[in-house]
């Protein structure tokens, strides 16, 4: 029981981005990873054979609704509140982090998918495929890498802060809700929702936040950010989102979408 289903992400894309690809890439997206027990729990709707819903969120009777697979939250050991900015280490430079985050849902219709956009001191990308997600596994200087986890945390992504490009002052990490226009989807629906910060090395927590604020009129969150301050990466715990999907959020930290 203890073994792991993995199943493919899509490679990373080629060429220009647009509207169609980034949907093609949702549509496409076969999977996350998951121990043998949640593959059996997503096999199962839960007792007394509820209905299930249709794409406009309404119940259709006779079709069973599978239950969200919930996750444990790990131990946080270093929580900050919303807002607050901390530097990643008291003791010294951080080479290396794992980004991890995680979250419950009470919808199983509800698929997160983890971002990170790499901006410039301008608040935009260097460029257009400066950010990484499932569908782009890794940034151009190969310092920023997406894995999906599964076992304690739902996905990671991986930061060489010491080699990653000087023109990256900051990572900002964002949560979106695949398809929430479309079935009527919101972070109203979701709980449990972090983000913590491990040294690669020693697997030791730097730092930790915990969403308190989950809105109804949002779709994307901005959980948390890594930035360059005098010399020194510090986290901010945000909390905070906006009514985009991922296409918008592209067009909102520069990369060009076209359509």
């Amino acid at each position: 029981m203890g073994e792991k289903f993995v199943i493919d992400i899509p490679m990373r894309t080629k060429g220009a981005l647009d509207r169609n690809t980034l949907l093609s890439l949702n549509t496409e997206k076969k999977g996350k990873a998951f121990c043998a027990q949640d593959m059996e729990g997503l096999n199962h709707g839960p007792a007394g054979g509820s209905a299930g819903r249709n794409s406009a969120g309404e119940a259709v009777p006779g079709r069973t609704e599978k239950a969200p697979v919930q996750m444990r939250i790990p131990a946080l050991a270093h929580p900050i509140r919303k807002g607050q900015k901390v530097p990643l280490s008291l003791n010294g430079p951080v080479r290396q982090v794992d980004v991890c985050l995680g979250w419950n849902s009470a919808d199983a219709r509800c698929d997160v998918d983890v971002s990170a956009f790499l901006l410039g001191p301008d608040g935009n990308v260097p460029g257009d495929d400066w950010f990484v997600f499932y569908g782009q596994e890794k940034s151009p200087d190969g310092k920023v890498v997406f894995e999906v986890d599964g076992v304690t945390d739902r996905e990671v992504i991986r930061l060489d802060l010491e080699g990653l490009n000087p023109g990256v002052k900051k990572a900002v990490f964002v949560l979106t809700i695949n398809e929430a226009a479309e079935k009527g989807l919101n972070f109203g629906m979701l709980k449990d929702a972090y983000i913590r910060i491990l040294d690669h090395g020693s697997r030791t927590e730097l730092v930790s936040f915990q969403m308190t604020d989950y809105y109804t009129n949002v779709i994307s969150m901005m959980i948390g950010e890594l930035y360059l301050h005098n010399g020194s990466w510090k986290f901010h715990g945000i909390g905070n989102g906006v009514a985009k999907d991922l296409a918008g959020l592209c067009k909102m930290y520069g990369v060009r979408v076209s359509g």
